[in-house]
């Protein structure tokens, strides 16, 4: 077994071989199919990493190569994942759920050189064959019924060569394509170096106090990858991650109580589906660490959360992107105490101090590209701007979009810093609030109107489930319009619309505010299901609109 030493070797698929040495017959991985768990232990992990890493070696697969994986969560994930790691390929991530033409366009715009996915995703690569055409090797994890692929099964049965496969790595490698939700655009790949997947870990381990020994449920599969490689166990939830609102929350429980859960992270939509259902159903969960993010947490949801776990249990709100995750952090003690109050008067959403070694700046806001920091005009607290940071876990560059590159990514010398795309500001205890999307302003003739606060006033209402400002119009003389999605039970009526306009009215965030609509149901992103996609309510809405709404 190698075992790469941190500060001369990056290679990610490193901290799997330490780990591995140092907790050889510990379990790393559980996962529950048919009605019973499959157990895997650190060692075991490995050694099937190494031999998918000799049979992918063998069909040709090269550093560099990029290799789309199309596996879902499972033993084969982890391992195949840290198998491409240590051969030096670039691992190519894309969410299902995105829908077949986003999922098209953004296989074609990696060019990827091989296909490792089970024969669902071999079979689809047949039928939309263009996006796939640079594609020079299929492996198949699964049967390949003769035509989609080399069996990755018959392939490790022919291995006899056990050769270290193992590719040093600078920091600045890249490791990985991961693509961005597409909640304000197109999805976009963003590159993953392996010095960034290495400060991520550095930060989840000694922020978040994540240690072997720890065991982990992951609802974002990718997190079973810094569990595994900190040497925790990790427990594979039966749930579809492209549908995380829709978790039977039995089942994720159930996975939860069997293995003694320590640790999740999930989106807010996870979440509150399984405390309502634990506290309806009086569980209490032995989880002692949860992390909600991917959208705004509400109070109420940290609060029903912490009643569902124990006293000295903890919840964090990390604050990040596909392209700097995580660059901030709150805990849920600190937001009930001392934020919540603030956020429901129109405040934003307190998402913390910048975690270590990362820098976070508010600039006035700029529109298009921003061609030097000195350029750029740094707001004091209270005054809202452009989030921008700067440290080990922002991520140098999307893949192939020059574009995007100008705009989010303001460059001075070796500094990289990294346009958020949001609005926020900081108050005087140096805790970063969050306002909104830019993209997702209201540029109204009296001023701009920010999103989150803007709805906060109407999230107060009992009959709300969730709300969501857009503007029609022109920037600059765009009319505002609020669009609730009701809470379970309620019912849309005249007298519901006079009570939001007097909410309105008595908050000068929204006095301005005149035009209301019912939504049966708020489109969001796929990843988290928490993300309202705001410019689509607002094609919505000015149908409505026109047709007298």
């Amino acid at each position: 077994m190698r075992v790469p030493q941190d500060g001369t070797d990056f290679n990610i698929a490193g901290s799997l071989a330490r780990v591995a040495e140092a907790y050889s017959g510990e379990t790393g991985l559980v996962s529950r199919k048919k009605g019973s768990y499959q157990h895997w232990t650190f060692r075991e992990l490995y050694e099937n990493s190494e031999l998918y890493a000799a049979a992918l070696s063998g069909e040709g697969i090269r550093p560099g190569q990029r290799v789309i994986l199309m596996v879902p969560p499972s033993m084969e994930f982890v391992c195949l994942t840290f198998a491409l790691f240590k051969l030096g390929a670039v691992v190519i991530l894309i969410d299902p759920g995105m829908g077949y033409k986003n999922l098209l366009r953004c296989i074609g715009g990696v060019r990827p050189d091989v296909l490792v996915g089970i024969p669902k995703a071999q079979l689809f690569s047949r039928i939309f064959p263009g996006p796939f055409k640079t594609i020079h090797t299929r492996v198949c994890v699964g049967h390949s019924f003769g035509f989609l692929g080399r069996s990755l099964q018959q392939i490790c049965l022919k291995i006899n060569n056990h050769a270290d496969h193992f590719v040093a790595s600078s920091r600045n490698d890249l490791a990985a394509i991961i693509f961005t939700t597409g909640s304000t655009g197109p999805p976009k790949g963003v590159q993953y170096t392996h010095g960034i997947f290495h400060a991520q870990l550095q930060i989840i381990r000694e922020y978040y106090k994540i240690m072997p020994g720890d065991v982990d449920q992951p609802a974002f599969p990718l997190f079973a990858l810094f569990s595994t490689a900190l040497g925790a166990k990790a427990v594979i939830p039966e749930m579809n991650p492209a549908r995380p609102a829709k978790v039977d929350p039995v089942k994720f429980i159930r996975t939860i109580l069997d293995n003694e859960v320590t640790y999740s992270f999930g989106s807010p939509a996870i979440w509150d589906v399984v405390s309502r259902y634990c506290l309806t159903h009086n569980i209490v969960l032995p989880v002692k660490k949860i992390l909600m993010a991917g959208a705004p947490v509400p109070g109420d949801l940290i609060e029903r959360v912490s009643m569902v776990i124990p006293e000295d249990g903890e919840i964090h709100t990390p604050y990040g992107a596909t392209e700097s995750l995580p660059v901030s952090s709150v805990s849920g003690k600190e937001i009930l105490k001392e934020t919540w109050g603030q956020t429901k008067r129109g405040k934003g959403t307190c998402v913390g101090r910048p975690v270590p070694g990362v820098t976070i700046d508010i600039i006035k806001s700029v529109e298009g590209p921003v061609s030097s920091w000195d350029k750029v005009e740094v707001l004091p607290p209270g005054e809202i701007g452009e989030i921008v940071v700067h440290g080990p876990v922002v991520t140098l560059s999307y893949e192939n979009n020059d574009a995007e590159n100008e705009l989010a990514k303001i460059v001075n010398g070796d500094t990289v810093r990294h346009r958020m795309g949001d609005m926020g500001y900081y108050d005087e205890f140096g805790r970063l609030w969050f306002c909104g999307r830019k993209a997702h302003r209201v540029l109204t003739g009296h001023g701009v109107m920010y999103t989150i606060p803007c709805e906060a006033i109407f999230n107060e209402h009992p009959q709300v489930f969730r709300s969501a400002l857009v503007g029609l119009g022109d920037p600059g003389a765009q009319t505002p319009v609020i669009i609730v999605e009701l809470a379970e039970g309620a019912v849309h009526s005249d007298k519901l619309m006079d009570e939001l306009c007097a909410l309105a009215r008595n908050n000068p965030l929204t006095e301005k505010i005149e035009n209301y609509l019912v939504h049966p149901a708020f489109p969001v992103d796929i990843r988290h299901n928490a993300k309202i996609f705001r410019e689509k309510l607002a094609v919505w809405a000015e149908g409505q609109m026109d047709e007298g709404g």
